[in-house]
């Protein structure tokens, strides 16, 4: 049986702005996947449906759980603010099931329900401030390069676009508003019209009018949404409003407008409107376009040149850097780095790169870079460990004493080959301890494996934050040297996959009660713990 993907847009989240297609398809849905926000505003809506919410940054962890769902018969909806194809899941959904060679003919069948993205329901509560031509920048640099963020604003600011800044602003980020401010009152004036809206059409909607000098002595978060004029914007009665054209074809004030409507279409009314030939076009644009270009050329030789990118022979791509993500470490036994390793972070880091000690024992690297192949092949020519970064599985071992305890590292390395950095709902940390002294703390993560008298122990969910955290718990001792690997193999495949995405693996082990054949047991304090102001 073929399941379905529902990628469901429900607009700003008031029931009366939720499309009737929204609706019917939460409600025909097995299953609800979503950011835990947004499944609570859509709670109305469901009715006995599995729900399955993580936090904000696990987009990409939900767009895979929902595919796989599907895959095995289920019809999942994936929810999202606003429109699901505008910075919301339908575009990752898609890239999951290309990842696994999905086919429209024959794959699971998919369906994009639209909704109001957060440009169109601001701009109600505004006035009519998108009435000419508007862009949409989002100013999250977490997954597209800041450099690239600040050419946008600069183009959009220039063309004299209203601009629609999405995730303006969070408490970790708060300089790129300001860099966008910046570069637009290089081309705008200090009084061109601005709105602020948060959470709109929801219960704590604000909306605030400002200008472009002003704005950021008003609050502005993740929730706002910030709306900059154009050139012709113009405040009336707490209103914002852009005219639809820079010249105006029609007279308000009179019932006889001096074009008629199919006037105002004729060549020698808007002769930049309509596609025109020879001569005449060169005279009303005056700019000479010749015939062998089309208009996806001009396009991209007008950006081209604004980015002065353009080569007299042709075009070309404009280079994107990406931030590469690795961790690197000397070994898994191993914790002295060597002169020629330090050398080499520095050269790979650079300037623009960082490097940051974790209490894992790895140092993880950001690079900005065009050429991630050729930072791996300088750290792997110094005999670095290196190590995926984000939900993955990572392994903690103890130096065995210098190795002089060595009985126990060739099962540490079959680990590393087999399991280190494959994918997993969370991130996953094994801890493995040469003696049955674990000074290394291997009882305090996920799973942890203490060797001792020649076998190993065997510890599972351990929680490692919070104010009630706890070492895992004994579920075996003295597993044969022959089948430790094969048991954290069947351990770590179920967590892959019956784990629901951004599910820790101490909840897990709580909720399934049995994994490979060992049972959980509640040894949490019996006392009530409150719980942290930063979360649990």
């Amino acid at each position: 049986m073929k399941g379905k993907l529902l990628v469901i847009g429900f607009g700003p989240g008031s029931f009366e702005h939720i499309t009737q297609r929204a609706r019917e398809a939460i409600q025909e849905s097995d299953m609800v996947i979503g950011y835990k926000t947004y499944v609570e505003l859509i709670e109305g809506l469901l009715t006995n449906q599995q729900i399955i919410s993580t936090g904000m940054t696990e987009e990409v962890s939900r767009a895979q759980e929902a595919v796989k769902q599907a895959e095995q018969g289920k019809k999942v909806a994936v929810i999202s603010s606003g429109d699901a194809g505008v910075y919301g899941m339908a575009g990752l959904v898609y890239e999951v099931l290309v990842e696994k060679g999905w086919r429209k003919d024959g794959g699971v069948e998919v369906e994009v329900i639209p909704g109001i993205s957060a440009i169109n329901s601001c701009a109600s509560l505004l006035g009519a401030p998108v009435m000419h031509d508007a862009c949409t920048i989002s100013l999250s640099d977490h997954l597209t390069p800041w450099t690239l963020i600040e050419k946008r604003i600069e183009a959009a600011a220039q063309a004299d676009f209203v601009v629609a800044f999405y995730n303006p602003k969070s408490g970790r980020r708060t300089r790129q508003i300001v860099e966008a401010q910046r570069i637009l009152l290089k081309y705008r004036s200090p009084d061109t019209p601005v709105g602020l809206v948060k959470s709109a059409y929801r219960d704590r909607e604000q909306v605030v009018m400002t200008t472009l000098s002003e704005m950021l002595e008003h609050e502005i978060g993740m929730l706002t949404t910030v709306v900059v004029g154009n050139s012709s914007t113009f405040f009336y009665d707490d209103l914002m409003i852009t005219p639809r054209g820079y010249q105006r074809k029609y007279t308000l004030n009179k019932t006889e407008q001096p074009l008629k409507p199919h006037q105002r279409l004729k060549k020698e009314a808007e002769p930049w409107a309509l596609e025109q030939e020879g001569e005449e076009a060169a005279a009303a644009a005056e700019e000479v376009i010749t015939d062998t270009l089309s208009a996806r050329e001009i396009a991209e030789e007008a950006l081209q040149a604004l980015l002065g990118e353009k080569e007299t022979s042709g075009y070309v791509q404009q280079p994107i850097e990406s931030i590469f993500e690795v961790a690197v470490s000397p070994g898994l036994v191993n914790k002295k780095f060597t002169p020629k390793q330090m050398m080499t972070l520095a050269e790979v880091v650079g300037e623009k790169g960082s490097m940051e000690y974790t209490t894992d024992h790895y140092i993880k690297l950001q690079i900005p870079t065009m050429s991630p192949d050729e930072i791996i092949s300088k750290l792997e020519s110094a005999d670095f460990l290196l190590s995926p970064i984000g939900d993955v599985l990572t392994i903690k071992a103890c130096d065995f004493c210098d190795g002089e305890k060595s009985d126990a590292i060739p099962h540490t390395e079959e680990l590393q080959s087999k399991l280190g950095g494959i994918d997993l709902p969370k991130e996953l940390k094994l801890g493995m301890n040469g003696c049955g002294m674990a000074c290394y703390g291997a009882v305090k993560e996920d799973i942890g494996i203490v060797y001792r008298k020649g076998a190993f122990d065997l510890f599972l969910g351990a929680k490692t934050v919070g104010r009630n955290a706890h070492a895992g718990q004994i579920v075996a001792e003295g597993i044969s040297s022959d089948k430790i690997v094969g048991i954290i193999e069947g351990i770590v495949k179920e967590y892959k996959e019956k784990g629901y995405p951004n599910e820790r693996f101490h909840k897990f082990f709580k909720r399934v009660k049995t994994v490979y054949g060992f049972t959980y047991q509640d040894i949490t304090p019996k006392i009530k713990v409150e719980a942290a102001p930063c979360g649990d």
